[in-house]
């Protein structure tokens, strides 16, 4: 081996090294995949949850728009969506979640209807 590849790098300041942007598309994907996983949301015409992004800098405004089973503990389940949300954007992202407002649009059963 050289010489040169055993001697470590000394790595630059941090401000020198560049900059990190995380797009409000990520952001949504990260809302919508953690509320999605969350027990008691279900899928809407097989679709998930839906959010919205907004904000700048490091804080963002989420508004999401999701399905419950029925019958839910609709409190219960949206305060688990909210904490859920909430850790993981803020564990992945590095923003802070400084809004996040939930609309519950449906309530579906969980066993499909016998006629159609």
């Amino acid at each position: 081996m050289s010489p040169a590849l055993d001697v470590p790098r000394e790595l630059a300041e941090p401000a020198e090294r560049g900059t990190l942007t995380i797009g409000h598309a990520v952001v949504r994907k990260i809302a919508q995949h953690a509320a999605g996983a969350v027990p008691g949301t279900a899928r809407d015409a097989k679709k998930g949850p839906k959010a919205k992004v907004g904000g700048h800098d490091n804080d963002v405004d989420l508004a999401l728009d999701l399905a419950l089973h029925y019958p839910a503990a609709v409190r219960v389940v949206v305060g688990d969506v909210r904490e859920k949300v909430t850790e993981e954007v803020e564990l992945l992202t590095g923003y802070r979640v400084r809004t996040l407002a939930v609309t519950v649009s449906a309530l579906l059963p969980d066993a499909p209807p016998r006629v159609r």
